[in-house]
């Protein structure tokens, strides 16, 4: 197992992205140790992982708190003796969907200020431990609108953005100590707990959403979260050891180029191709 022998911090492992990414360490022979702000639903993924034969551990943390955010590192440390995976999946508030020229301050910075708070946090934290340690793995996750201009999203397009910059000059800086910080960059996944509520409450609204955005993409299909879970493991194990200081891109190609112009497979005209 790529991941064996690891031991792994995952905010907000409770959410389902989170939880995702958690099981696919755990399933790669990883110790996580979970946290959020719900106890329950962190020790639902840790129950979910231990019923697979992994390792879990659950605990309270609020990811915006300082205090907390070390005295569980501090922990962790002293029970697994090294931290050699850091990731941070904690949501935020966001107010999308409306023009830029009718969105309000308040709603525009509070996604910005909040994700980026967090993930300061908890990447410093991190980098502190392995610094010392002289390796391990921060990852940090984003999603589409940080690659190209995107519509409505109000302030998380900026934020993605200045989550990557974070990403890269957090890797410039501890590269000499062989610590590695990679940036994954999203697209929708219409698995994921968000999609699935919305899918719920407005079904026929949504098709046309997720169609849409299927044809925004160069593959005609959105990553799910296992597309996003295997990816963080093959960041975190030894087979990506000369990767750092990037953003890798699982978008199915929507970054690279809107593509709602190429029709999909099933529609070419197979004297054309």
């Amino acid at each position: 197992m790529v991941l064996e022998n690891k031991n792994a911090i995952v905010y907000g492992a409770g959410g389902s992205l989170g939880a995702a990414v958690a099981t696919a360490f755990a399933a790669a022979g990883a110790r996580v140790f979970l946290t959020g702000r719900t106890l329950s639903s962190v020790q639902k993924t840790a129950a979910s992982i231990l019923a697979a034969g992994g390792r879990a551990e659950a605990a309270v943390v609020d990811a915006l708190d300082e205090k907390a955010i070390d005295g569980h590192l501090e922990r962790v440390v002293q029970k697994a003796g090294t931290l050699d995976i850091s990731f941070n999946a904690a949501g935020v508030d966001l107010v999308q969907n409306i023009p830029l020229t009718d969105i309000s301050m308040a709603d525009f910075i509070q996604p910005i200020t909040y994700t980026m708070q967090t993930r300061f946090l908890t990447a410093i934290a991190a980098a502190k431990v392995m610094m010392k340690q002289g390796s391990g793995i921060i990852l940090t996750l984003t999603a589409t609108p940080g690659g190209i201009g995107y519509p409505y999203t109000g302030g998380f397009a900026p934020t993605c953005a200045a989550v990557e910059a974070l990403s890269r000059n957090l890797a410039a800086e501890l590269g000499p100590y062989s610590v590695r910080v990679v940036n994954i960059r999203s697209g929708g996944s219409p698995d994921s707990r968000v999609f699935k509520e919305a899918i719920d409450s407005n079904p026929e609204a949504m098709k046309t959403v997720l169609q849409s955005m299927e044809k925004d993409t160069m593959l005609k299909k959105l990553p799910l979260m296992a597309d996003i879970a295997n990816v963080a493991v093959f960041l975190a194990s030894d087979l990506s050891g000369k990767i750092t200081g990037v953003t890798i891109d699982v978008t199915a190609g929507t970054t690279a180029g809107l593509n709602y112009r190429a029709p999909a497979h099933h529609q070419l005209n197979p004297r054309t191709v």
